[in-house]
């Protein structure tokens, strides 16, 4: 349901300040902010402003592969510029109402690009600095980590969300869920989404197989409770799950463009692989080991409990 003539305020428009990170509440967030206001007076919808930060950040990854530094700075704007864009869609569809799975699909699918685009210029810029072809191959392995590293960040923030605000105020996904709705809509008429489920299907699998304490915990919970989490459970996993939103928030995209920009200003664009695959990898051991303890700490604790009212009655 739309909300156009709604009073706003920049914080109706964050999904939480557990997951907000520093930079953006500083930074992007207000922009973000202004873009969404001028969006939605002119009846511009959330998608649209997600296809035009793709492009721009397209444009922005191209320029770094340039030797001249001027063209380089001219693409860390265009990149700040595109991100400031992205959060904008979300900050209008919380003012607009306007939310849509596919919207979701897309914003997730203007980062990959984004970075394809980064990844492939680097490479370029290197091979003009004497490295060989097989920077590719270093670049493919990145990206791979990097998607990983994305994905679950996404994943556990979301569940954050889920446990604090409930089913309403999060993202979050179940693939059988997915499959059911994917196998229920033809393929006549909805090509796109059709293709679009199809990656994101695979997509929530992968973050489910490197959750198995998690997807325990999502089914004990709606076992025990369905869709009303109680109190202490909400206020006790959100006590020991915030701390760990500061390394959702650096293996997203603060932390990693500040190292991208930092490595290409100095010419020096390997600096940035070896980030990736050393510093954010071990973070994301880290907190998958982390998060997985919370949710198994939690598991027993809720089987205790029914333990004890079973023993009660």
């Amino acid at each position: 349901m739309e909300k156009k003539n709604q009073k706003t305020t920049l914080k109706s428009t964050l999904k939480s300040l557990d997951t907000e990170e520093t930079i953006d509440l500083l930074f992007y967030r207000p922009i973000g902010y202004g873009w969404a206001l001028l969006c939605r007076k002119l009846g511009i919808v959330p998608n649209a402003v997600t296809i035009v930060s793709i492009f721009i950040g397209i444009a922005g990854g191209v320029l770094l592969g340039y030797a001249d530094l001027t063209y380089n700075v001219v693409g860390m704007a265009l990149i700040v510029l595109a991100n400031s864009l992205d959060s904008a869609d979300g900050q209008l569809a919380r003012m607009t109402g306007n939310f849509s799975r596919i919207g979701r699909i897309l914003d997730g699918f203007c980062g990959d690009l984004w970075f394809i685009t980064i990844y492939i210029s680097l490479c370029i810029k290197m091979m003009h600095q004497g490295w060989g072809a097989y920077v590719f191959v270093l670049a493919a392995v990145a990206g791979i980590f990097h998607a990983r590293q994305a994905s679950m960040a996404d994943y556990y923030r979301n569940f954050h969300l889920y446990m604090i605000k409930g089913k309403n105020g999060s993202e979050l996904d179940e693939s059988s869920k997915l499959k059911e709705l994917d196998q229920a809509l033809p393929w006549k008429h909805n090509f796109w989404k059709k293709a679009m489920s199809f990656f994101y299907i695979r997509y929530t699998r992968g973050q489910e197989r490197v959750s198995p304490s998690m997807q325990a915990l999502r089914r004990l919970m709606k076992q025990q409770y369905g869709d009303d989490i109680p109190d202490w459970l909400r206020t006790q996993f959100r006590q020991q799950s915030k701390p760990l939103m500061k390394y959702t928030n650096i293996l997203s995209f603060n932390t990693r463009i500040i190292v991208l920009f930092i490595s290409v200003w100095a010419d020096l664009p390997w600096i940035y692989f070896v980030f990736e695959l050393t510093v954010l990898n071990l973070l994301l051991i880290y907190m998958i080991y982390s998060h997985e303890r919370i949710c198994a700490y939690f598991v027993n604790k809720i089987k205790t409990e029914k333990r004890w009212k079973d023993c009660a009655e």
